[in-house]
């Protein structure tokens, strides 16, 4: 019983702790995006403000890249889901010999680094335009040259690879013998396909689709080669965060963050009601008594959260469009005022009580008369006043013929001649 109860502890414990690391970075800057300070700060707290919000929707670059991220998102679910889909069937039915080969090739491109696969797509399609000899300002060079093009051929290298791993784990529960069926009984491949293949791959394409458009929606390495003169979501972002950030930022995170939630929630309470409602069907449980609360919501408590946060987002918006944090904001600039003032007056004390100590600490100085000469170390030999003389130097005088060594022999006059 003891041993239980704290195994049920820790495990609590290594639940917050997990849980803490995962959501914490979230929940902060999901809190910067409410605080009035122009850097993303949580502590200390100014005043509570919607105008972050208004900040980021009024930023051109902001919507530009989402309306760009959108599309390409679009482009590359299309063409990575059916690239996807076709190499997941072709591996059930390939060689059981090539199998192996044919899905490390399928699969290669998620292990390339997304710069490589931005760049050789650059390339490539350059020299595919020059090969077809396609000049400056034709259709083919345009499309070619084109950054959302690039970037959904791009993205779609490795995505489709992701979707093949989606649509393999549903092909694995696949029973060919129904398609075999089909085809005896007269239906054609096109057929079979659409009336039994795709039905049951249905949850697959929807769980592959999401995947492809999160993964084209965030990616960075590979977009920020191809996209050339456009621009994402993803790259804009990078750009703000090297010149510099505001908690518009912030919120944008808190946006994303509530749309995830809210989809999750409401998918959450999707399948609950259907698993219930499929149990009161076949008699596995019983319907819920009289209760004040909708029938979805009765023993749903997905659906509940989901009804809650739908209503604290309304009225959040509500709210928006009433408050004011200029009253706050006056409250605190003059109190930052008074603290600088405060500090100031500080200063200026200290500064003072220090310059008093000191001119009462300082001692009398006596006035020093210069050393007489020659009393210095060395005979004073090193002061200023030797360099200077009352009274001439004499001139040197000539020495007297004869007078120098040898008979001053080397003497320039002995070569003059008196005669």
């Amino acid at each position: 019983m003891k041993s239980s109860f704290v195994v049920r502890i820790a495990l609590g414990a290594y639940l917050l702790i997990f849980f803490s690391y995962l959501l914490g970075p979230l929940v902060v800057m999901s809190l910067t995006a409410f605080n009035s300070p122009a850097f993303p700060s949580v502590s200390p707290w100014a005043c509570f403000t919607f105008e972050w919000f208004e900040v980021l929707f009024n930023d051109k670059h902001i919507r530009d890249g989402i309306y760009y991220s959108v599309i390409i998102g679009i482009g590359t679910v299309i063409l990575s889901v059916s690239m996807g889909l076709a190499a997941s069937i072709v591996l059930t039915q390939v060689w059981p010999r090539l199998r192996s080969t044919y899905y490390t090739m399928i699969i290669a491109p998620i292990l390339i680094p997304g710069v490589v696969l931005g760049i050789s797509t650059l390339v490539f399609w350059d020299r595919v335009s020059v090969f077809l000899g396609a000049t400056d300002g034709s259709f083919i060079h345009g499309l070619f040259h084109n950054g959302i093009f690039l970037t959904i051929l791009g993205q779609s290298t490795f995505i489709a690879s992701y979707a093949m791993l989606v649509f393999v784990a549903r092909l694995q529960r696949f029973d060919p013998g129904l398609t075999e069926a089909a085809l005896d009984l007269g239906a054609t491949h096109s057929q079979a396909f659409r009336k039994i293949m795709l039905p049951f791959m249905r949850p697959a394409i929807a769980s592959a689709s999401v995947l492809a458009f999160l993964a084209s929606f965030e990616n960075y390495n590979t977009t920020t080669f191809t996209i050339i003169d456009y621009k994402t979501l993803t790259t804009v972002l990078a750009q703000k965060v090297r010149l510099g950030i505001n908690p518009s930022i912030s919120s944008l995170a808190f946006i994303i963050i509530a749309l995830t939630v809210f989809a999750a929630l409401a998918f959450e309470a999707t399948q609950r009601n259907r698993q219930r409602n499929e149990a009161i069907a076949q008699g596995r449980a019983k319907p819920m008594g009289n209760s004040i609360l909708p029938n979805f919501m009765r023993g749903n408590a997905a659906a509940i959260a989901f009804v809650l946060l739908a209503f604290a987002v309304i009225v959040m918006i509500v709210s928006s469009q009433t408050y004011s944090p200029q009253m706050c904001k006056e409250r605190v600039r003059e109190a930052r005022q008074i603290e600088i003032q405060k500090s100031i007056d500080a200063l200026t004390a200290e500064r003072a009580r220090k310059q008093q100590q000191a001119q009462e600490q300082a001692p009398t100085t006596e006035q020093t008369t210069p050393a007489p000469a020659g009393n210095g170390a060395f005979g004073n030999v090193f002061s200023p006043n030797n360099l200077t003389t009352d009274e001439a130097a004499p001139e040197p005088t000539e020495p007297q013929g004869g007078s120098g060594a040898f008979g001053n022999v080397f003497a320039p006059t002995n070569l003059n001649n008196d005669d």
